[in-house]
């Protein structure tokens, strides 16, 4: 199996299984700001590449690019910095399992979706995230949640993102659900999995850990916008 960079994972899907969505050209593209806030370039080192990307942005927006040691450039500035782990799928193939509790989620549940996702990591999901590829979701009475899905697709994987659960329903095995389901999905698509955590994210860390992701590298998440 191919192995991309994922040392500029966003790069690396924007140029290759996520092109169709990529704005932008041979230095620098970005999603639309209705699906993710995040882009990446060729080289962030590079000050042609960076110049690419301030103007890919518009006045008021924050988007994020992962790397280190940026070039810097006129009229473009970092106001965030996440540190954050990239961890990849590395245990036995039995941990993926479909769920009869799950169900598929899409363009017609996007409002619940960001409302979700809202309560835990405000701002990252958008009205138009879905279009990245399959979220699954579980209804309580008819509520959502909890859900997970997929946001970076590269060849031969798959990110596992949106990993969410509503905080009056934690602990009780919910996200391990449906982090198995997204996996058993993706198996069926012959792809491998790996998935990003802030580094602060102990409790989501050692759930991953249980599943059997083992920390790959450490991997700045950087909040750019506009001087």
């Amino acid at each position: 199996m191919s192995h991309p960079d994922f040392t500029n994972p966003f790069w690396s899907g924007l140029v290759t299984a996520n092109a169709p969505l990529a704005i932008g050209g041979d230095l620098a593209r970005r999603y639309p700001a209705e699906v993710i806030p995040f882009g990446g370039v060729a080289d962030v080192r590079d000050p042609a590449c960076m110049a690419a990307f301030r103007d890919l942005l518009h006045p008021g927006e924050k988007v994020y690019l992962t790397g280190d040691d940026l070039a810097a450039v006129d009229g473009l500035v970092e106001s965030v910095l996440l540190p954050g782990v990239q961890m990849h799928f590395a245990g036995d193939s039995s941990v993926a399992a479909f769920s009869d509790q799950v169900v598929l989620l899409g363009e017609a549940e996007a409002h619940e979706m960001v409302a979700l996702t809202d309560v835990a990591f405000p701002g990252y999901f958008r009205p138009a995230t879905w279009k990245l590829g399959q979220y699954y979701g579980l209804r309580v009475e008819g509520e959502l949640i909890a859900m997970a899905g997929v946001r970076v697709s590269l060849p031969g994987w798959r990110e596992i993102s949106a990993v969410c659960t509503h905080p009056q329903h934690t602990g009780k095995g919910y996200a391990a659900t449906l982090i198995r389901h997204v996996m058993a999905e993706h198996r069926n698509e012959g792809a491998e999995n790996y998935l990003h955590a802030a580094a602060a994210n102990h409790r989501a860390i050692a759930i991953y850990e249980r599943l059997g992701f083992t920390h790959t590298r450490n991997i700045s998440f950087r909040g750019m916008q506009l001087a």
